[in-house]
C-alpha cells in the first residue's frame, strides 16, 4: 500500500513523536508499504522518510516548487512528484495514496486531513483516514468532532470517515480491515 503521511515539519515538538514516527517508517518498509509525504527535510516529515529509507522502503515526495526554491527538499525522496501549489499537492497525494495517516501536525496537517475527508464524504474516494493519536495529540480535535456531531452539523458519523489509532498496532489492524 501507499501510505500518505500528513505531519509536522517542525523540530521543536515532543521527542516521543519522533520515536513513534521512526517506528511507523520502519514498520511501513518492513511490511512493503511505501510512504507518500510532503518531501520536506524537516520535522516528522524528514523523520518518517529517513526511517522508511533506512529500513529499505520507498518514499514518494509531493513537492511544491516553493520547497525547492527554499532548499528544504529531503534527501530521502525516491520518487519526486512536482507541483505548483498546496492545492495541487493535496490532489497528487490523494491520487497517489491508498490510505492517509495524520501524525501530529499544525495548520497544514489539519488542511490536508479535512480536504481528504471532505472529498470522501461526498464520494470522490473511499480511502481510510487515520488520526495517529500519539500521546493524546488529537484528543482536542476528536472532542471537537464529537461536539460537531452532537450539534448535528456533521452528515452521518465522522468516525465512518476518520479512524483513530493510539499505537502502531492499531494502524496495522485498521489496514487489515
Amino acid at each position: 500500500m501507499k501510505l500518505c503521511v500528513f505531519c509536522s515539519a517542525n523540530q521543536q515538538i515532543d521527542p516521543d513523536f519522533f520515536q513513534m514516527t521512526e517506528e511507523l517508517g520502519r514498520w511501513a518498509a518492513e511490511n512493503d508499504h511505501s510512504i507518500v509525504y510532503g518531501g520536506v527535510n524537516m520535522g516528522l516529515m524528514e523523520c518518517v522518510a529517513k526511517a522508511t529509507k533506512e529500513a529499505g522502503g520507498m518514499t514518494i515526495g509531493v513537492i511544491p516548487t516553493i520547497i525547492e526554491k527554499t532548499g528544504r527538499l529531503s534527501d530521502y525522496v525516491d520518487v519526486e512528484l512536482r507541483c505548483d501549489n498546496l492545492s495541487d499537492r493535496k490532489q497528487l497525494m490523494e491520487d497517489h495514496s491508498d490510505v492517509f495517516i495524520a501524525l501530529p501536525g499544525g495548520l497544514g496537517t489539519l488542511d490536508e486531513i479535512f480536504t481528504i475527508v471532505a472529498a470522501a464524504t461526498i464520494g470522490y474516494h473511499q480511502k481510510q483516514v487515520i488520526l495517529y493519536n500519539m500521546k493524546g495529540f488529537w484528543d482536542s480535535l476528536i472532542a471537537l468532532l464529537d461536539d460537531l456531531q452532537a450539534k448535528g452539523v456533521v452528515r452521518g458519523e465522522w468516525r465512518d470517515h476518520i479512524k483513530v489509532a493510539t499505537k502502531l498496532q492499531d494502524i496495522s489492524a485498521l489496514l487489515s480491515e
